[in-house]
């Protein structure tokens, strides 16, 4: 039940992940959702849903098409809020690490909606430790690249893509210090008001969900 999807998801590993790769250079790695490389290293097995020319093999992340311990470490990066269910993706990769395998994951938390198709889940790094609730937890922080700078400037840039250009000028003269005060000091200046319902969905604190349960329904 793969998705297409024309969006491209793609990047290199950063001074962090290139050591932890090094420091494995004669282990088996699995870069599970690895998006399109321009490079191709031997111990890595590029796992993805879309077949990207660097991809090894293609799949969902809820069902890995590996055996138990099979690899020394798994790299997760920026996957885990467009699964499914991340919990049961956290579950395989658990499975086919080794014991005393080494698993680098990064997920995002502020970062506005982002579709690869889709986008699910953000979490707290309480939300990403219980995720993989077991393992001995060595680390978990914030990098650089996921400094709360980028999360305010994505923000703001949505913000500011959505507005009329009256209400956009207004937008960028105001101070960051008048901004300071209670959301609901807000909601009746045109910048608020006038962002459409498309960027609010992007970067809304609150998402509200009104359902019916069907006739008949299966559990």
């Amino acid at each position: 039940s793969i998705t297409d999807t024309d969006n491209v998801s793609s990047g290199g590993y950063d001074n962090v992940i290139d050591q932890f790769v090094h420091a494995l250079k004669d282990g088996l790695i699995l870069d599970c959702g690895a998006g399109n490389k321009s490079f191709f290293l031997p111990n890595v097995i590029n796992y993805e849903i879309v077949a990207y020319p660097s991809t090894d093999v293609l799949g969902v992340c809820e069902k890995l098409p590996f055996k138990n311990d099979t690899f020394d470490a798994v790299i997760s990066i920026a996957v885990l809020e467009h699964v499914v269910d991340p919990f049961k993706c956290a579950s395989e990769i658990v499975r086919v690490l080794k014991p005393g395998g080494r698993l680098l994951c990064q997920a995002p938390f502020m970062i506005p909606y982002h579709g690869y198709p889709h986008h699910y889940y953000n979490m707290t790094d309480e939300g990403l430790i219980n995720l993989f609730n077991g393992l001995i937890v060595e680390s978990c922080s914030v990098p650089l690249h996921g400094h709360p700078i980028f999360a305010l400037s994505s923000l703001l840039n949505i913000w500011c893509s959505g507005l009329p250009p009256k209400d956009l000028a207004h937008f960028k003269n105001i101070r960051v210090g008048d901004l300071l005060n209670p959301g609901e000091t807000y909601l009746c200046e045109t910048f608020a008001s006038n962002l459409p319902q498309q960027s609010q969905k992007l970067i809304g604190a609150i998402n509200f969900l009104i359902a019916t349960k069907p006739f008949p329904y299966s559990h």
